[in-house]
């Protein structure tokens, strides 16, 4: 058992992780950032729970690109094959919900 306060998290590098578990080959990672990703399509779904801080959230739909503005508690699904990267605004705390081994 192991109880993890998420406002309390940083890392040293922005998207560092700690790792919460690994389940059935799906992993779930906090992660701590004050600077964007990259643009990726994950090798599965992806379940992007926005814990602290905000997040814009850019992703290409229909070859157009998109973007919206994640606040606490709100939650991006990437499907298969949704290509996106995430964009904080200041720093931010993010649960990743994923297949293992994913970028």
């Amino acid at each position: 058992m192991r109880i993890i306060r998420s406002k309390d998290f940083t890392a040293e590098r922005a998207w560092g992780a700690e790792h919460i578990a690994t389940m059935n080959g799906i992993t779930t990672r906090l992660h701590w950032t004050d600077q964007p990703y990259k643009w990726h399509i994950n090798d599965g779904q992806e379940v992007f729970v926005v814990l602290d801080g905000k997040v814009n959230m850019h992703y290409r739909q229909d070859g157009q690109e998109q973007t919206v503005l994640l606040d606490s508690g709100d939650i991006f699904y990437a499907s298969v094959g949704t290509e996106h990267v995430a964009h904080p605004v200041g720093e931010a705390r993010v649960l990743v919900v994923e297949s293992e081994g994913s970028v």
